[in-house]
């Protein structure tokens, strides 16, 4: 979708620029500074969504000046960002590029970064609204926020606001997400902190509650009446390509189950808001999460299954197994994949099974939700050449193809009652264009408007812990024997597949 297009598009629907602000970004020499966020920044100000007086300061250890950090942007945005990218967009972006050396440690880089960020105030008429984004490793993010409490940079006064943005993981388990929690909010109210995800950002995911709550035929079957089990699968290609230090201290359960795929289950299950207000939205969400039921330690062997990929193929290259991987450890026990069946204990969805998988090294990448409903009753063809019936599947596919598609039964043309399946497609592209942007810019848009509808709460947080929690306990205390046990470029441990089969069900076989 060309620039102009984009432009009246958002203006067409309403969408209000962004507040005034300066955006801090800590860790802002990383791998998501220049792959994502500055991007997506470009992204909202080609789409008229930046704010004018608005201006960006970088914080790392590293030495640069601000020239030295345009320059490297520059670079970044050439290499990362839409193409082409617009030299005259880009002209106005740079000169609002800022950069502050330091150790997030030490107290007096916040002193030095108040000073500073009064500094690009007056240079860029911004008002003194601050939006801190930690795009650091995970132990820096209760420090921060404690520096930036102890400078007076959480203060709010009059119409100022105080932001902060936090990327996952929040926390390695339940009691650690429960003191982070704590810590942070010592110094914040809830209303400024914006845990993001983002997953919730991609336009499918948005699209739920329209798709659910502004079409009358679909809401009245979306329970346990008509459907049979919902499906939710997260599929990376890629290994843990530079992250395996990380990696092999997290593993896929913690990686991924907690935010994203329990973010997608609270959006499928969630009962209908009172209205879009941030609150409303996220009351909904969080009951989701809160009537998971956690798996029983016993139930963790029958309904939860762990794998690490093997070397193997994908695309037709050779590539090497998990335990090869850079600052992977060659006897490491760490899971690249996780599935599991939970249980939603309220009135809609009781009886019915949602089965995740997610991992590393998979045969696609893909992300998707499978809405599979039960099968009509075969009485009426009982006389007929017909042997079965198929069951109907909605499928929201999150990424790489955005889109929605519907799977039923229509009679093949023939003499013969022969029934054959029909599949509608709808991808987003085909209807509404192709939009450049990757998902993080409606995200960082509402951190600057002060919409908390997609961020997750403390509740939710805890919440989403308290479900993997069991799982957590029983894999640790029983170390698997069988790792690797399934070679990258498959699905995943036919272990997985075993879990559905034994109650007559199957994964997605097409994604």
């Amino acid at each position: 979708m060309a620039v102009e297009e984009q432009k009246i598009q958002s203006q067409r629907v309403g969408v209000r620029p962004g507040d005034p602000c300066t955006l801090v970004i800590f860790g802002a020499a990383g791998d998501l500074t220049k792959r994502l966020l500055v991007p997506s920044l470009y992204n909202l100000h080609a789409s008229r969504l930046l704010p004018e007086k608005f201006a960006v300061v970088g914080v790392t250890a590293a030495n640069f000046s601000d020239e030295d950090f345009r320059q490297k942007l520059t670079r970044d945005i050439q290499e990362f960002g839409p193409s082409p990218i617009q030299k005259e967009l880009w002209d106005w972006f740079k000169p609002r590029i800022y950069y502050h050396s330091g150790d997030f440690r030490d107290p007096n880089l916040y002193t030095q970064l108040t000073d500073k960020l009064a500094a690009v105030d007056k240079q860029q008429g911004t008002p003194g609204s601050y939006l801190f984004y930690l795009a650091t490793a995970p132990q820096f993010f209760g420090e921060i926020v404690k520096q930036l409490g102890a400078a007076g940079l959480s203060r709010e006064d009059n119409e100022l606001w105080r932001r902060t943005i936090i990327e996952k993981p929040f926390g390695r388990d339940l009691e650690s997400a429960r003191a982070l929690n704590n810590e942070i909010m010592s110094v914040l109210d809830e209303s400024q902190i914006y845990r993001i995800d983002h997953y919730q950002g991609k336009e499918t995911v948005q699209n739920m509650m329209v798709f659910r709550f502004g079409n009358g035929i679909f809401e009245p079957i979306w329970n346990r009446r008509y459907v049979d089990h919902i499906q939710i699968t997260v599929g990376e290609t890629v290994g843990v390509e530079q992250r395996g230090g990380y990696y092999d201290t997290a593993g896929a359960l913690r990686d991924m189950i907690p935010n994203h795929t329990l973010q997608l289950v609270a959006m499928t299950a969630m009962e209908p808001p009172i209205s879009f207000d941030s609150q409303a939205v996220r009351d909904e969400k969080a009951k989701v999460l809160h009537a998971v039921q956690p798996l029983s330690p016993e139930e963790v062997l029958s309904k939860a299954v762990r794998g690490q990929y093997g070397p193997g193929t994908l695309n037709e290259e050779a590539v090497f197994g998990y335990r090869s991987e850079p600052q992977v450890d060659p006897h490491s026990v760490t899971e690249t994949f996780v599935a599991m069946e939970l249980q939603i204990d309220n009135w809609r969805w009781a009886g019915v099974p949602f089965y995740l998988r997610t991992g590393k090294r998979l045969a696609e990448r893909a992300t998707e939700i499978v809405i599979q409903f039960k099968r009509a009753p075969k009485l009426l063809f009982r006389d007929t050449e017909v042997e079965s019936l198929s069951a109907n599947q909605l499928v929201m596919h999150i990424q790489p193809d955005e889109g929605i598609s519907l799977r039923f039964s229509a009679k093949v043309p023939g003499a013969q009652m022969n029934l054959g399946a029909v599949n509608m497609n709808m991808k987003y592209q085909d209807y509404f264009g192709a939009a450049p942007w990757i998902g993080y810019e409606t995200l960082l848009l509402d951190c600057m408007i002060g919409d908390q509808t997609l961020f997750q709460r403390a509740d939710m947080v805890e919440a989403g812990w308290r479900v993997v929690a069991p799982l957590l306990d029983v894999w640790k205390a029983l170390p698997p024997r069988d790792f690797p046990n399934y070679a990258a470029g498959t699905w995943g441990p036919k272990e997985a597949d075993h879990m559905l089969e034994r109650e007559g069900r199957q994964w997605r076989a097409k994604l």
